[in-house]
Order: structure tokens, then C-alpha cells, then sequence
């Protein structure tokens, strides 16, 4: 809890977001961070390598002060697979590329009517918020097709079969742990994926059929 206490209190001193804090058997103590992110916000800069030496050296005195046993003290930014903590994180990264694992799998009843395995805990797929009149607050889903996905310069046809979409939808107390999947994108920072294709029987929120094939 004193770790936790000092950490915070620096890091969000200092104008970032502390993201994660982990111990290794080492002693190596390893500090994330990030800066702040609010909705409607324009996604802010990058971490750079002074943001941390500057979060380092003030994180070195606070923990000396407050007697923190450690061996040695790093500090980095997210990697590609940031993990997800809170509601804020979710809203953060809407339509991203995210792998979750649920703290219980999947039951028979509920495997039959999603179409999903039994005892399945672990998925990836954009994220998306639950909405609608009747949707229960702070429900999401994560939404992907087990289809392989048509090569970058292929021709598509017009009587293709249209792509079948999965959906999981779960409460963030569901939860054992999300990440951003880590694929890489050199246009920028995150993992946004192109938009799924959508399906014909696609009522999750009023996608339209895709008329599309690759044999003409």
C-alpha cells in the first residue's frame, strides 16, 4: 500500500497517469506510465525517454524517503499491449484490436446461444461500448469473425458469402485482464484495426450486409 501511496502520488504529480506498477523476484521494480487521456481529449503525445528519467529521478528520492525495499528502478512507457485497468481505459481505446480473459469461462448455456466454446476464457476483438435504450450502463463487447480476412489487393466479387461476426459482451468485473493486442500499426500509436466487414444477420447494432465475393 506504501508503494502504491508513493508511486501515484509522483507520477501523478508530475502531470502523467501511472498505468501499472510491477515487482519482479529480482527486485526490479517497474513503473508504467502514460499521460492523461479525458473523452472528447485529442490522444496525447507520445512518452519520451525525458518523460521517464524525469518520473525516475523523482520516483528514486520519494521511494528512499519513504523506505521502498528495491534493486533497481525502471520506468517506460505502455508497450503495444497496454494493459486495460478501468472504465476510462475502455472508453479510451473504443474500436481498438483487444484481448481479454475472463475471470470464469464460458458456460454450456451461454457457449450454445453466442455460438462460442465451453470453458473458453480467453478472446480478441474490437471493443465496443453496449448501447441502445435497454442496454445495461458500462456493458461492453468485443466483436471479431473467425473467417480469415481478404488478402490487401485481392479482387471481391459480389456473391461472396457474407462474413460471419462473433460478439462477447461482458461488465468490467468480468474481467481478469485486458490488453490492447499487440499488433503493430506505423501510422501511429494503438492497435486500430480496419473495420469489421459486416454480416448479413448482423444485429448488434444495425450493420448492413456486406456484398462482396472473391469469385466473380
Amino acid at each position: 500500500m506504501v508503494l502504491q501511496n508513493v508511486v501515484q502520488q509522483v507520477v501523478t504529480g508530475l502531470g502523467y497517469e501511472l498505468v501499472e506498477i510491477e515487482r519482479s523476484a529480482g527486485g526490479v521494480l517497474r513503473i508504467t506510465i502514460d499521460w492523461p487521456w479525458a473523452p472528447g481529449a485529442a490522444e496525447p503525445q507520445f512518452i519520451t525517454v525525458e518523460d521517464c528519467e524525469r518520473v525516475t529521478r523523482q520516483l528514486q528520492f520519494a521511494l528512499e524517503v519513504e523506505g521502498v525495499d528495491y534493486r533497481r528502478l525502471e520506468v517506460s512507457s505502455p508497450g503495444i499491449d497496454r494493459p486495460l485497468r478501468g472504465k476510462g481505459d475502455f472508453e479510451r481505446y473504443q474500436g481498438s484490436l483487444v484481448d481479454v480473459v475472463l475471470k470464469a469461462p464460458i458456460g454450456k448455456e451461454a457457449a450454445g446461444v453466442a455460438g462460442l466454446g465451453a470453458g473458453r476464457k480467453k478472446f480478441r476483438g474490437v471493443l465496443e461500448r453496449v448501447d441502445g435504450p435497454e442496454a445495461v450502463p458500462d456493458r461492453w463487447r468485443i466483436v471479431w469473425s473467425d473467417e480469415p480476412a481478404v488478402k490487401p489487393g485481392a479482387k471481391v466479387g459480389k456473391r461472396r458469402r457474407p462474413v460471419t461476426l462473433q460478439a462477447l459482451e461482458f461488465a468490467l468485473d468480468e474481467l481478469r485482464e485486458a490488453r490492447l493486442a499487440p499488433v503493430v500499426d506505423f501510422k501511429g500509436r494503438g492497435s486500430k484495426p480496419a473495420e469489421l466487414p459486416p454480416t448479413k444477420n448482423d444485429v448488434l447494432d444495425g450493420r448492413q450486409p456486406l456484398a462482396a465475393d472473391d469469385s466473380d
